[in-house]
């Protein structure tokens, strides 16, 4: 058994991970502030309220118990956002983040996980994207996971700080218990919204651009389930705690999904059409998102345990039923 601190662990994929954590026999701790996740969504462990802004809390929580490791869910997530407020998110997600290493540092804790993301590679040169792809974010976001990758690389060089950052390409569904879900303030992933729509929530689900370079014109996305993506951190968390070296990798299922094939999916789910509303493309996005995430599969020994997209969208009809 080891102990784990969850930074974020209020939050979607966090409260995931801390339920995952629990149920694989670890000593699990969320320390998260609330201001995006939810006091109901941390199921296990015990719940610390505090801000990686406060060094002197960060010094604390590190005094009062020998932590085996952190894994870091606290980071602003909207990319529109990020462009109109680049310096929340450089502050959030960057200084924050530093200040969190530096506690580590320390107090002696030297494996971290973090939660980075797929546009750390900007627009991709070819799908899928594996980790040789150029890495040239195109937003402040992007930009603010790529600084804490260069970051880890340094803390690991000045001070044996072994981290593994794992680059999400599309997280999606639910707990397959239907304990928790996606409750994002604004939502602006799509399987939730396509499901919002289902349920009335939302008159439609808008499509944005029909005439991609895609079999079907609509943009293509790699959907992964979020217990495959908690199994692949706890497969990390394990890596480290055995002595492996700091490493990236991009996690996906491999293939793609287009807008029109999620909507269809989520009407075989429910068994009723859902309403859309076609609109123009937006600016920067993409036809194609695909991961190639044979290095994650062959070095964390990990393989997505729901790879169907019928699967995916059923647990998130699920938790959207229960909401």
């Amino acid at each position: 058994m080891s102990r784990i601190l969850v930074v974020g662990g209020a939050g979607y994929i966090g409260s995931h991970m801390v339920k995952m954590l629990a149920r694989a026999g670890h000593d699990v701790a969320t320390l998260d502030n609330f201001s995006t996740g939810y006091r109901d969504a941390v199921v296990a462990g015990r719940l610390i309220e505090g801000d990686l802004a406060d060094r002197t809390l960060l010094d604390r929580v590190f005094a009062a118990e020998r932590f085996d490791g952190v894994m870091h869910f606290a980071s602003y997530i909207q990319v529109g956002e990020s462009v109109r407020e680049p310096g929340k998110y450089y502050r959030n997600n960057v200084v924050h983040t530093l200040n969190l290493l530096d506690a580590m540092v320390a107090h002696g804790v030297q494996a971290f996980i973090f939660s980075s993301t797929a546009a750390v590679f900007g627009e991709p040169l070819y799908v899928p994207i594996d980790e040789a792809h150029a890495r040239a974010p195109i937003n402040p976001y992007g930009a603010s996971k790529l600084m804490v990758e260069r970051m880890l690389a340094d803390y690991d060089a000045a001070y044996g700080l072994r981290s593994v950052a794992l680059r999400y390409f599309n997280a999606a569904g639910a707990d397959p218990e239907g304990e928790l879900g996606e409750r994002h303030d604004p939502e602006t992933h799509l399987i939730p919204l396509v499901l919002q729509a289902a349920a009335g929530r939302r008159p439609a689900i808008r499509v944005f651009g029909t005439d991609y370079d895609t079999p079907d014109g609509t943009c293509i996305r790699d959907y992964i389930h979020v217990q495959d993506l908690c199994g692949a951190h706890l497969a990390a968390l394990e890596r480290l705690a055995a002595g492996a070296p700091s490493a990236a990798y991009n996690l996906g299922n491999g293939q793609g999904f287009s807008v029109r094939e999620v909507i269809a999916a989520a009407e075989r789910v429910i068994g009723r059409s859902i309403p859309v509303e076609f609109a123009p493309r937006r600016p920067g996005d993409p036809a194609r998102l695909v991961a190639d995430s044979r290095a994650a599969r062959a070095a964390l020994a990990w393989t997505p345990a729901h790879p169907d997209l019928d699967t995916i969208v059923a647990h998130a009809w699920q938790w959207e039923r229960r909401r």
